[in-house]
């Protein structure tokens, strides 16, 4: 620990600024992948930046269990054969029970882009049910990190591995490595437990799929807005 703590607080800088700024403002969720494997070392180095993620009391509650090479085309053609069967459709954790006001607005513009994009017409609920699938073929990445919580840590536990989460796409996109959280494949969380021979203790919170982008696919050629800074915060008092 260091003598003075104030020392190991960052001042002002702006230049460290700009570059946080520019890695947030172009990351994207990625939707097609080459089938370029990511070499171990990147993926250590990610790995080695996302661990410095803050959680309550040091908990340090995530781990992942990510696909290489065979292991990868194991686990999607798993997933296909779930998917063709019947998805089950059990999650550890709850999904929302539903999307109202301005979030179903921001969800509906999001699918909208994505199927825009994509030549897919309003209304064509085969082509967007196809598209949906595309989760359970990890995008065609050669990589997916499987990212899961101790139970009874509850959710704070996950709250601790979201911040993970975003640290992690976050330095998978300064490494020129794209990414895509995927909530979807943790409807297969009992198929997954028994693929990865996860104990009972640890829930199953969403898997990342990466590798590198293919750039000329029409499903990476859109971007999501964010909101206001006026719609997002409330200030108490004043200055």
């Amino acid at each position: 620990m260091p003598e003075n703590l104030h020392a190991a607080v960052l001042g002002p800088d702006d230049e460290a600024t700009d570059v946080l700024e520019r890695i947030l403002s172009s990351r994207w969720s990625c939707r097609a992948f080459t089938s370029e494997a990511v070499p171990r070392h990147e993926i250590a180095r990610i790995l080695g930046l996302a661990r410095r993620s803050p959680s309550w009391c040091n908990t340090q509650p995530w781990h992942v269990h990510i696909t290489e090479g065979a292991e990868t085309e194991r686990f999607r053609d798993t997933l296909r054969t779930a998917i063709a069967a019947g998805p089950e459709g059990a999650p550890d954790i709850p999904f929302p029970t539903a999307y109202e006001g301005i979030y179903r607005e921001r969800r509906r513009i999001s699918g909208w882009q994505l199927y825009s994009s994509l030549g897919i017409e309003k209304g064509d609920r085969v082509a967007s049910g196809q598209q949906m699938l595309r989760n359970f073929d990890l995008f065609d990445a050669p990589h997916v990190a499987i990212v899961t919580t101790e139970r009874a840590l509850g959710a704070y536990g996950a709250v601790d591995c979201g911040i993970f989460v975003s640290n992690f796409v976050l330095a998978a996109h300064s490494r020129g490595v794209a990414t895509i959280p995927q909530a979807a494949l943790a409807t297969q969380a009992p198929l997954i437990r028994r693929h990865f021979g996860l104990p009972e203790g640890r829930q199953v919170l969403l898997g990342i799929s990466f590798g590198y982008p293919d750039a000329d696919h029409p499903a990476n050629s859109y971007r999501t807005d964010r909101q206001e800074l006026g719609e997002l915060v409330t200030f108490a008092g004043g200055q």
